[in-house]
């Protein structure tokens, strides 16, 4: 067995999957959909999410899909923040799995990067 093992999957009642606490401290992973980069957090109702990486300006991302990562690596939505602030972005919203966000030019932007990075 190689080590560190790689981060174990469970699912929860609701049927969704789950990434062990181990998976957080691995870094990045890939989409399993289209391949992209991105890191599994914990919200701090305890499911997973993953986030794209970098931090963005917060002016550009609509309200609800502005998140921050915590010190302790707990991902928060932010409800309210400062014109200056930056922010994460969750990775689902620019999946190109899923319909391009119309909502904000930056985070189409990152859906068709996503898209071009996207395995045929």
């Amino acid at each position: 067995m190689s080590w560190p093992p790689p981060p174990t999957r469970r699912r929860t009642r609701t049927g969704r999957a789950v990434r062990s606490a181990y998976a957080r401290t691995t870094g990045g992973t890939t989409c399993d959909a289209c391949g992209a980069e991105a890191e599994w957090h914990r919200t701090i109702r305890g499911r997973w999410i993953r986030m794209e990486p970098g931090d963005w300006p917060i002016a550009p991302i609509p309200p609800g899909k502005r998140w921050r990562i915590a010190g302790d690596g707990t991902a928060v939505n932010l409800a309210r923040a400062s014109p200056s602030d930056t922010c994460r972005i969750s990775h689902v919203d620019v999946c190109p799995t899923n319909p391009a966000p119309s909502d904000s030019p930056t985070m189409l932007a990152l859906w068709h990067r996503n898209t071009q990075r996207s395995p045929s």
